[in-house]
C-alpha cells in the first residue's frame, strides 16, 4: 500500500513537472516553480484523489517538500562565500540600509493587507514578506499560515516584479552608468573532488537542520541547511584562502522547485479561494506600492553611493535571487553586489521574522480575546 502510495504521488510530481517545463520554455527564471505550481493546483482541483494516500490527508506527503527545502538551502548557503564576504565588507552600511527600508515597507504591505481585507495576521504578513515565492510559504506552513494565499501573494509579486522592474530600469537615463562588474559564481565541470566536497556539503545540512530543530528553528530544514553550509563553506574557503567549488549544477535547482511547488500547489482545494477577491485586490495595490516604494529608495541610494541605478533596483527589488540574479546577467548589472543583497534578507527574513510575525500574532490573539472579556 505504501509503495503504492509513493507510486501515486511521485506521478502526479511527474504530471505537475509538465507544467514546469513549458512555462520554462518562455525563459522565465523561475518558470519552473510557477508552471508546476500552476500544473499541481489544477490537478489538485480536477482530480484530488489523486494525491490521496494511506493516512488519507489531502496532498502529497511532507517528505517532498522537505527534501526541495533542503536542496535549497545548500544553494543559498553556498552562495556565501568570499566574493559575497568582499562585496558585504566594502558595502556593508548599504546593503543593510536597503534590508531595513525593504523589510519595513513589505511589513508596511503586510499591515495594509492585514487591515484591509478578509485575511489574518500571519497569512498577511507572510505573503508580503521577501523570503522569495521557494521559501515563504514553506515556511508559512509551519507556523500555521494559509498557504494558498501566501503562495498567490507572492506569485503575483514575482510576475509584477518581472514585469515591471526590467521595462522601468531600461528605459530610466542612466542607468547602466559606473557599474563595477563582479565576478559570479559559475557551474563547475565535474570532478571527483568537487563530488566529495558536494556530498561533504549535504552531510553538513543535515547536520544543520538536527541543530535547527533542536533549538525550536522555524522551518529547520530550509534553514539549518542553509547556515549550515553558509558557515561551514565560508570557514573553508577563508582557511584556503579561496572559494572552494562544489560540483552542483544548474539543473539541481529544477529538483527543489518542482518538488515544493508540487507539494504546495497539490494542497489547494477550491474552498480556499471562497472570500479571496478583496484580498487579492488589496494585495495587488500594496505590492505595486511597494515595488515602486523601492524603486525610489534604489534611487537615492545610487545617487549617495555612485552605485549603479540597475544595480540598486534589482538588489532592493522584492522577486527573489533567482529573478534578480537572471534579470541582472541579462542586464548587465552587477550580479555579486544583487546577490549578495537578496541572500542576506533572505537569510534575514527566514530567521528573524516568522517567530516576530507569531509574536504579532500571538499578541493580536490575546488582545483580541482581552477586548471579548472586557466587553
Amino acid at each position: 500500500m505504501k509503495w503504492n502510495t509513493f507510486v501515486l504521488n511521485a506521478w502526479f510530481i511527474a504530471l505537475s513537472s509538465m507544467g514546469g517545463f513549458l512555462l520554462s520554455l518562455t525563459g522565465l527564471s523561475i518558470g519552473w516553480m510557477i508552471g508546476t505550481f500552476l500544473a499541481a493546483a489544477l490537478l489538485s482541483f480536477l482530480r484530488p484523489s489523486l494525491l490521496n494516500h494511506a493516512e488519507k490527508k489531502r496532498g502529497v506527503p511532507k517528505y517532498w517538500l522537505l527534501i526541495g527545502q533542503c536542496i535549497l538551502g545548500i544553494e543559498l548557503g553556498q552562495k556565501i562565500n568570499l566574493s559575497f564576504l568582499h562585496i558585504f565588507r566594502e558595502h556593508w552600511m548599504t546593503i543593510i540600509l536597503m534590508l531595513l527600508i525593504s523589510i519595513i515597507f513589505s511589513l508596511l504591505s503586510g499591515f495594509i493587507l492585514w487591515k484591509y481585507s478578509k485575511t489574518d495576521m500571519l497569512t498577511s504578513f507572510f505573503g508580503t514578506a521577501p523570503g522569495g515565492l521557494s521559501a515563504m510559504p514553506g515556511i508559512a506552513e509551519e507556523v500555521g499560515a494559509n498557504t494558498a494565499v501566501v503562495s498567490i501573494i507572492q506569485t503575483m509579486r514575482v510576475f509584477l516584479v518581472i514585469l515591471i522592474i526590467p521595462l522601468i530600469v531600461s528605459s530610466w537615463p542612466g542607468s547602466h552608468a559606473d557599474q563595477v562588474v563582479y565576478p559570479t559564481q559559475t557551474a563547475a565541470p565535474f570532478e571527483m573532488g568537487k563530488l566529495l566536497w558536494t556530498m561533504l556539503l549535504i552531510v553538513v545540512a543535515c547536520s544543520g537542520h538536527q541543530l535547527a530543530k533542536y533549538l525550536k528553528f522555524p522551518a529547520p530544514w530550509l534553514i539549518g541547511s542553509m547556515v549550515g553550509v553558509a558557515i561551514f563553506q565560508s570557514s573553508a574557503s577563508f582557511y584556503m584562502g579561496h572559494d572552494i567549488v562544489s560540483w552542483w549544477p544548474h539543473a539541481v535547482m529544477i529538483v527543489p522547485q518542482v518538488f515544493i511547488a508540487s507539494s504546495i500547489g497539490g494542497r489547494f482545494q477550491r474552498d480556499m479561494f471562497i472570500g479571496l477577491k478583496r484580498t487579492i485586490i488589496v494585495a495587488l495595490l500594496s505590492t505595486i506600492g511597494l515595488i515602486f516604494s523601492m524603486i525610489m529608495c534604489a534611487f537615492i541610494v545610487s545617487k549617495v553611493t555612485g552605485i549603479a541605478l540597475i544595480t540598486t533596483v534589482l538588489a532592493f527589488a522584492p522577486g527573489g535571487i533567482a529573478e534578480m540574479t537572471t534579470t541582472s546577467i541579462l542586464m548587465g548589472a552587477d550580479s555579486t553586489f544583487i546577490i549578495a543583497v537578496q541572500v542576506l534578507r533572505i537569510i534575514i527574513v527566514c530567521i528573524i521574522l516568522p517567530p516576530f510575525f507569531r509574536l504579532l500574532n500571538h499578541w493580536g490573539q490575546a488582545k483580541n480575546i482581552y477586548s471579548q472579556t472586557s466587553a
